[in-house]
């Protein structure tokens, strides 16, 4: 019992100690706050207002606000600008909610998952990880070079990580210079 009770405080003081000194990391010109949750840092970020947007637009403020854990692969406004014309504002409209909601989910995975655990994950894979997101879709991550990770999407878009291990209470965001596109 003494054994399991001293797993269980070390665990939780890793988890403590790891959480208290996570760095600030700025993105889009601000300051992301380890304390705040992904929503809360979000809203700051000059380089995301339309994910956050389309955050609001299909109603995830809440879950993203909740417990998580959550990895996020969070799309930059040049991610979305780089759309065919018309797909934000079409994505936008109320009776397209669903569709909405599929692909901003599907750059969720369930965990917190950093540089490190999915570089593990990719070197574990033989070259390739596969992450189910949080729509139930797929995503692959390969190795790029020695520190960058590449996502490859459904569709077979590849997106880089711009921005690794901006920690949240919640979860971690990565900065991603592709929207990912799951199979519609």
């Amino acid at each position: 019992m003494k054994k399991v009770l001293l797993s269980i405080a070390l665990v939780a003081s890793t988890a403590l100690f790891s959480n208290l000194f996570a760095q600030t990391v700025m993105v889009g010109g601000e300051s992301m706050y380890p304390a705040k949750n992904i929503v809360e840092n979000a809203v700051n970020s000059k380089d995301h207002t339309t994910l956050v947007a389309a955050v609001k637009a299909a109603g995830l403020v809440e879950t993203l606000q909740g417990k998580g854990p959550f990895t996020v692969f969070a799309p930059v406004n040049d991610a979305f600008e780089n759309l065919p014309a018309g797909t934000v504002d079409m994505l936008l409209k109320p009776e397209n909610k669903a569709a909405l909601t599929k692909v901003l989910t599907y750059h969720v995975v369930a965990g917190k998952m950093d540089f490190n655990t999915i570089a593990a994950a990719i070197k574990k894979g033989g070259g390739k990880a596969e992450m189910t997101t949080v729509s139930g879709g797929k995503l692959w991550a390969m190795m790029n070079g020695d520190h960058n990770i590449t996502l490859k999407d459904e569709a077979g878009n590849m997106a880089n990580i711009s921005v690794y291990d901006v920690y949240q209470s919640n979860g971690v965001i990565h900065v991603v210079d592709k929207v990912l596109m799951p199979k519609m």
